[in-house]
């Protein structure tokens, strides 16, 4: 406990002030947490992080953390429009399957790309939520911390039945829509507080929706992590298990959050 607490201290310290900050800090902040959580998977996948396979991917997680205002801001060419390099990216794996004979194969790059576009298109909704205002941001992120906290809190004390035994045994529906009916609760609170632009009630109904989402990102990296059989998706944050562990709901989170048309 001790040591979750310390990491979790410094985690934030380092967190917050970037975020705060905005610019560029919390790009390359971004870009480095996805390089880092795509890391993780191509080491659960036993690839060495040398393979030129996963270094595009890793690559590849990073760009695709980069906001459109930033390729326009630099008058970056039309080679370097992301959907251009994510072709790029893809059609550099599938060369690499040819060159190594098959040691690199179809399933790899098709693992590798879905997970830079999971992760580097996750983190770069982070990154436009941060740019529409610290409001936004802030919003989703109490909504998936509040939810988490919750769903763990009311699922230990009253939970008997389970939402997802043959992913996540832990869990149960009880939990589950408790963490959800506190993240309305705090949603309410922060709506009066902090009124956003599309106003209080719609406001609660994007938590409920948030919420949803984010435990279905914590759902989706709980069945990557059974399949691979590990317990946690990697070890740089001690007592807390890897990035993927920490960021799962937000990478699912801050997309729906996007697709709502709330950025």
């Amino acid at each position: 406990m001790r040591t979750r607490v310390i990491t979790a201290v410094v985690a934030l310290a380092i967190f917050l002030p970037i975020v705060f900050a905005g610019g560029i800090w919390i790009q390359i902040l971004a870009a480095a947490l996805a390089v880092i959580a795509t890391s993780e998977i191509v080491l659960m996948r036993r690839t060495l992080l040398i393979d030129f396979g996963a270094i595009l991917a890793m690559v590849g997680a990073a760009v695709m953390t980069l906001p459109p205002e930033f390729m326009s801001a630099i008058d970056a060419p039309v080679i370097m429009h992301r959907s251009t390099m994510l072709y790029i990216f893809v059609l550099l794996m599938l060369v690499h399957t040819v060159l190594t004979k098959n040691k690199f194969n179809f399933e790899d790059a098709g693992v590798f790309t879905l997970a830079m576009m999971y992760i580097g298109l996750g983190f770069n909704m982070f990154v436009q939520a941060r740019f529409a205002g610290l409001g936004s941001l802030f919003f989703v992120l109490l909504i998936v911390w509040t939810t988490d906290s919750g769903a763990y809190m009311i699922g230990r004390k009253i939970g008997k039945h389970k939402l997802a035994p043959a992913i996540s045994p832990n869990k149960t529906w009880e939990g589950s829509i408790g963490g959800t009916v506190s993240a309305v609760l705090v949603a309410a609170v922060y709506a009066y507080f902090v009124p956003l632009h599309y106003g209080w009630g719609l406001m609660v109904l994007i938590a409920v929706i948030i919420s949803i989402a984010g435990q279905f990102g914590d759902l989706i990296e709980s069945a990557l992590k059974r399949f691979y059989k590990v317990k946690d998706s990697g070890t740089i944050l001690p007592g807390h298990g890897g990035i993927l562990d920490r960021f799962d709901s937000m990478l699912i989170a801050f997309p729906v959050f996007y697709l709502l048309g709330c950025m």
